[in-house]
């Protein structure tokens, strides 16, 4: 397994210590934030399952090996990159460093997410306010920017970033959660305007109320066992990454699609 454990610095430089057994150069490939846990680690699975080579991007290796060992137990490959999204000049180097490997992107899902504080804004530690906002709005478009040419080069390139309720439905103490979530559907939103005569296809995904850690940290007294679980969400994702798929600039939440 540690074979496939690479950082941004040593990835050029790696090409074959972290590739799995089999040839993932014919295979699409998929990049996904967040994905140690949660949604993400759900959406990663489900994309290796379709034969998907997926980087998987998370802070820490410990989660990572966890899902690189059902990932390659059920016969899909993936590469893991332990990163902190607040390390913007690592973000530049990774697309750099996917181009060089596979000179392409085909799937990006942007799930990385802070909850931070759950606090009144007059009461809001400026250190955390600062990491949420870099984490789930200004980290994002770093990642567009470093990846956009590679999912051009596509030719069917998916850009798929999570939001949440909060980001529309002004709500008290969720602070720069809710401020971040809201630039990001709005920034999302622009660049999939600009991106409406290409082939790429962008999209913002609600998942709505799911059995998250982030959800269990804002509400500690609620029982969990009545939640969604994440892998109820993949089937919506496979869609919306498949090639067919021409949804594009859509806000989609998941409680409205679930059940077509």
């Amino acid at each position: 397994m540690v074979d496939r454990v690479i950082t941004v610095d040593d990835l050029q430089y790696q090409k074959e210590k972290f590739m799995n057994k089999g040839n993932t150069s014919d295979k699409p490939l998929a990049v996904v934030t967040g994905a140690s846990r949660g949604i993400g680690a759900a959406i990663a699975k489900g994309l290796a399952d379709n034969g998907i080579h997926v980087i998987l991007i998370a802070r820490t290796v410990g989660g990572l090996e966890e899902l690189d060992n059902e990932i390659t137990r059920s016969g899909g490959s993936c590469t893991l990159v332990p990163l902190d999204l607040l390390d913007f000049p690592a973000i530049d180097r990774l697309g750099a460093t996917i181009f060089q490997r596979w000179g392409k992107l085909d799937i990006f899902i942007s799930n990385a997410a802070m909850l931070g504080q759950v606090a009144p804004v007059n009461h809001y530690d400026p250190s955390i306010w600062d990491d949420v906002i870099n984490l789930n709005l200004v980290a994002n478009q770093r990642l567009i920017r470093s990846f956009d040419p590679l999912l051009r080069q596509s030719g069917q390139g998916r850009a798929i970033f999570l939001s949440a309720a909060v980001a529309r439905e002004t709500a008290p103490y969720w602070g720069a959660y809710a401020v971040s979530k809201s630039g990001l559907e709005t920034m999302v939103e622009i660049y999939a305007k600009e991106n409406e005569k290409t082939r790429l296809r962008v999209n913002i995904v609600d998942p709505g109320i799911t059995k998250t850690k982030l959800r269990s940290s804002a509400f500690p007294g609620e029982d969990p066992g009545n939640l969604k679980k994440p892998e109820q969400l993949v089937p919506l994702f496979l869609e919306l990454c498949s090639a067919d798929c021409q949804i594009h600039g859509q806000l989609i939440k998941y409680e409205e699609v679930k059940d077509y």
